[in-house]
């Protein structure tokens, strides 16, 4: 396989992890290397196991609801499709296998905020210090509407509907995944819904919000269908997005790391023990623009795409990657998920995460935008205490605080 070309699969974790069933005795199957276990025991093992359990009633479109290894030190497969009963709660869209081209292409990639190459307008690469991403006009992609709490045509439809339709991520723990007790979504994404839906419905359950899960590469179509009014799935804003879509002031600031086994990586950094190795990342992310960039891309590692960042982990799990590129935010999760890997080196990028909404609904955006004025305040603080402290501090070298949104364009 020519290294550099990305090997785009559309199989789900389901099909990644019932690829090739062990032989009789607990021998792998011939032919294929033995995948490496998991350190059995501890929190994230126990999680798994009630994880599998619910699987398969998981509603909406991801390839796996979030597995680290069981007790019996096997790694966690996949779960079918996704699909099943769920009452009170969205559709999902798609079919969790992902819509990429050929080429490992999705319909909403976006370069990442401190992309290499000569249309990202930095010479930041491998080892630099991560650069903030500056648009073609000079502009930064971070900056949003003024914040308003006036009720404009999009907030009277949602109020008018009595419900706030919310794309998630299902698969993401601590972000956006299913409790497989309660089988509700939950994580630090999802407080954030809920203190919108509390300003603008007065309420944050499932008779005010519709979850809908999507995969990374339909975030967009979804706000551009109309399926959705928002996305609030760690979705990085940067230039090419915001021209498809518009973005909330950031509420989250993460950057392009590796993950990797804990014992015997193959992969040391994004240096030369990249080259010819399995290095995943989804469709439609921006783990996938930074890497196609070119001085990410002369590293010659042999690119593996999936619809969802989970079926990543699931492949490392089963030796069919070698490393993973996402998020720093996302790889913490992966790591409190499975104690056998681990996240390596400094972010690579600057991202900031926003709420995505269409374009054309710029109250909305503006209204957002003040509950993001208090959240910072208030909400944001126990949001992180909850959900992310235990697994973020040491990711980026101190605890992450909400960041401080620019100023308002002049031209607004």
């Amino acid at each position: 396989m020519t290294a550099g070309r990305d090997v785009h699969t559309q199989r789900s974790a389901a099909g990644a992890a019932g690829r090739t069933p062990p032989a009789p005795g607990g021998r792998s199957a011939p032919g294929r290397r033995k995948p490496r276990r998991a350190r059995p025991g501890g929190s994230a093992a126990v999680l798994a196991a009630v994880l599998a359990l619910a699987a398969g009633a998981v509603a909406g479109t991801g390839c796996a609801a979030p597995q680290p290894a069981p007790h019996d030190g096997r790694r966690a497969g996949g779960t079918g499709d996704g699909r099943g009963p769920e009452a009170g709660r969205g559709e999902g869209l798609g079919s969790g296998h992902g819509n990429g081209n050929a080429d490992g292409t999705g319909h909403a990639a976006g370069r990442p905020a401190a992309a290499t190459g000569p249309d990202a307008g930095t010479d930041s690469g491998p080892d630099d210090e991560p650069v903030p991403e500056k648009c073609a006009d000079g502009s930064d992609p971070a900056e949003s509407l003024e914040p308003s709490s006036a009720s404009g045509k999009a907030v009277k439809r949602i109020r008018k509907a009595g419900k706030l339709v919310v794309g998630v991520d299902q698969n993401s723990y601590l972000w956006g995944y299913r409790n497989p007790v309660t089988r509700r979504i939950e994580g630090f994404d999802i407080e954030l819904v809920k203190a919108i839906a509390r300003d603008l419905l007065g309420g944050d359950g499932p008779d005010r919000i519709t979850y809908r899960t999507i995969p990374t590469d339909q975030r967009i179509p979804a706000l551009r269908k109309g399926d959705v009014d928002m996305v609030v799935r760690t979705m990085t804003i940067d230039c090419e997005r915001k021209k498809q879509v518009a973005f909330s002031t950031a509420y989250f600031q993460a950057g392009q790391q590796l993950l990797v086994p804990k014992k015997n990586a193959r992969v040391k950094g994004f240096d030369a023990t990249m080259r010819g190795k399995r290095v995943c990342y989804a469709s439609g992310s921006t783990a996938q623009k930074m890497m196609k960039s070119h001085k990410y891309a002369e590293l010659g590692a042999r690119p593996v795409v999936v619809p969802n960042q989970l079926d990543c982990l699931v492949r490392l799990q089963l030796d069919e990657a070698d490393a993973i590129v996402t998020d720093s935010a996302l790889a913490a999760g992966q790591a409190a998920q499975d104690p056998s890997v681990r996240l390596i080196g400094k972010p690579q990028t600057s991202e900031p995460y926003g709420v995505a909404m269409n374009r054309n609904d710029t109250d909305l955006v503006r209204r957002v935008n003040k509950v993001l004025e208090d959240y910072r305040e208030h909400g944001w603080k126990r949001a992180y205490k909850r959900w992310l402290s235990d697994a973020m501090v040491g990711t980026e070298g101190k605890e992450p605080a909400p960041p401080e949104p620019p100023d308002p364009p002049d031209h607004e």
